[in-house]
């Protein structure tokens, strides 16, 4: 593995699952809603907009953290959803997001992405273990790839 598939790793693990989070409303409820968890809706603004991603500007991301361009478009439109709802949460709490009319939007943007995005990253799986097939049946060590 070469350094920037590394660095792909290591962002997008991050990425990957706050995106699957949003996707999923029951997880919110019961883990968000729940003080004595360690996730909630702060750490998935910070994963997408601050540390792993910058979901209102995604595009210096293309490489790094998201994969193709449909996962740039549909990340700027999950940040612009998230803003949003964010105008409907004046004391910036999980349950005034949750509570958001566009909060449906949100999740609904953020099921595109995570199918997009868990798409391509078993392509990658599927690619990555092709390659390693064909270098053990050409007597190459697979760890040389």
């Amino acid at each position: 593995m070469n350094d920037d598939s590394q660095r792909m790793a290591n962002f997008r693990v991050h990425v990957v699952p706050a995106v699957l989070a949003l996707a999923n409303p029951p997880w919110q409820q019961d883990v968000w809603l729940d003080r004595s968890t360690s996730e909630n809706l702060d750490h998935i603004f910070h994963t997408l907009f601050d540390d792993f991603c910058d979901a209102d500007n995604p595009e210096r991301y293309l490489g790094t953290s998201l994969r193709t361009e449909e996962e740039v478009s549909l990340m700027r439109q999950l940040g612009a959803a998230l803003n949003a709802a964010g105008d409907e949460a004046p004391n910036d709490t999980t349950e005034e997001y949750l509570r958001a009319d566009n909060w449906p939007e949100v999740v609904a943007i953020a099921g595109r992405l995570a199918h997009v995005m868990v798409t391509n990253d078993l392509s990658e799986l599927v690619t990555l273990h092709e390659v390693l097939r064909e270098a053990r049946k050409g007597g190459a060590s697979p760890l040389a790839c």
